[in-house]
């Protein structure tokens, strides 16, 4: 074969093989999944247009490593917290049931409204109409409680009753999902619809991977969500008692007890170990919306948002262990793919270099408004780095900007552990 032809030929199938990486890298319809749920074949384009289409999202260049082949989860997303670029997606906009990690919501929208050193008696009111099987920190009628005291209910132990106790102060359950669902539309999280403010399945109850990596990324922006979803355990009040025995014998006293955050990237556990350089955010599971989770990390300097919804994999701690995996894919591709899309900016925000995808941006994002648990506890440790989180988005005078070193907290209130 001729020199020049045999060139040709080459320069072909390197051409060919450098289109494919631009394709999605898989879809559903995989073998042993018949009985899985399929997504809808048209889903929601905020963000960008590639987004809306079932199946994975990736442009690989070349050189870039290979998405994880053991990924079981109906949505995933993987995304850079600083620029908000999303480096690739598994049916982002499905919407599915949010479970626990809707309370990132909940505690993006309510957390400013109190001060944390603010004091609340419990009535027995406040504990109404928490689901049957729910999480709970072991909130008692009659006790007081700091604001501090019921965040880290909610954020460690996912306490169905904390979340409860924070609504009753805020107008009520009804005032705090009106609320919630206010908060969602403005960051435009349209693929949210809140029925129960602790993610306790309830009909009609969605969200998606997209919208819940948007309300990680805003509550990221918060001093004390950062705090608390990276605090691995922490004191909580226990139950005012009598005293029976000894020289306090008729006095009452009031004991604390030790709790732990459900987030095994955070704390690991038995088959999961901590995730170098996570510091949160929020998992969450009901039988119904199976496993979800949200993570952030940092590497190197470079931030990531993972959100991972409800695997199918028997694998014990499956949705962490598919975090993980995405996580590391990220880390190590992120500067070797093309974005698919991008989070969005908050509704009325000026964009100053994040949320690209923002409808009026930079034209590819189309907004297309929608109809719109349990958890249980591990062991803790210490986040190794000073991770950024700002690298998340900040509004600040009406402009929506990354502030790139927004340091999350030291290590007080959490047990050191040798990664």
């Amino acid at each position: 074969m001729p020199a020049s032809k045999k060139a040709a030929m080459l320069l072909a199938t390197a051409t060919l093989l450098t289109m494919s990486t631009t394709a999605p890298a898989f879809a559903d319809g995989k073998p042993g999944d018949k009985d899985q749920p399929k997504p809808p074949a048209s889903m929601s384009t905020v963000g960008g247009a590639q987004l809306g289409k079932p199946g994975t999202q990736v442009k690989l260049k070349p050189g870039a490593p290979v998405l994880p082949k053991d990924l079981t989860a109906r949505s995933w997303i993987v995304s850079d917290a600083e620029s908000g670029e999303v480096l690739a997606s598994h049916n982002s906009h499905w919407r599915l049931p949010p479970a626990s990690t809707l309370k990132m919501l909940f505690a993006d929208t309510v957390l400013p409204k109190f001060p944390k050193t603010q004091k609340h008696k419990v009535a027995l009111s406040d504990l109404q109409g928490i689901g049957a099987g729910s999480s709970m920190v072991g909130i008692k009628e009659n006790e007081t409680y700091s604001v501090h005291d019921l965040w880290l209910g909610v954020f460690l132990k996912s306490g169905n009753d904390a979340v409860h106790v924070l609504s009753a102060m805020n107008d009520g359950v009804d005032e705090t999902v009106k609320d919630m669902q206010k908060h969602a539309d403005d960051l435009q999280a349209l693929d949210t619809h809140v029925v129960s403010p602790d993610g306790y399945d309830a009909k009609g109850q969605v969200s998606s991977a997209y919208d819940l990596s948007l309300i990680a990324r805003s509550g990221m922006q918060k001093k004390d969500f950062r705090e608390y979803c990276s605090t691995a355990t922490a004191k909580f009040p226990g139950e005012t008692k009598k005293v029976t025995k000894g020289k306090d014998k008729g006095k009452t006293k009031r004991e604390s007890f030790e709790i732990q955050n459900t987030n095994r990237l955070l704390t690991g556990d038995i088959g999961v170990s901590p995730y170098k350089g996570i510091a949160g955010v929020k998992n969450g599971y009901t039988s119904n919306a199976g496993n979800t989770f949200t993570g952030v990390a940092e590497r190197d300097g470079k931030v990531l948002l993972v959100t991972v919804m409800n695997p199918s994999s028997n694998e014990t701690h499956a949705v962490y262990k598919e975090t993980a995996r995405l996580f590391d894919w990220g880390f190590k591709a992120a500067d070797k793919v093309d974005p698919v899309g991008e989070l969005v900016a908050p509704k009325g925000a000026a964009t100053g270099g994040a949320g690209k995808g923002a409808p009026g941006g930079d034209g590819k994002g189309t907004v297309e408004k929608a109809a719109h648990s349990s958890d249980s506890g591990s062991s803790g440790m210490a986040i190794a780095l000073a991770i950024t989180g700002g690298v998340i988005v900040v509004l600040a005078a009406g402009v929506f900007v990354v502030r790139r070193r927004m340091p999350l907290p030291g290590p007080n209130g959490r047990r050191a552990r040798q990664d």
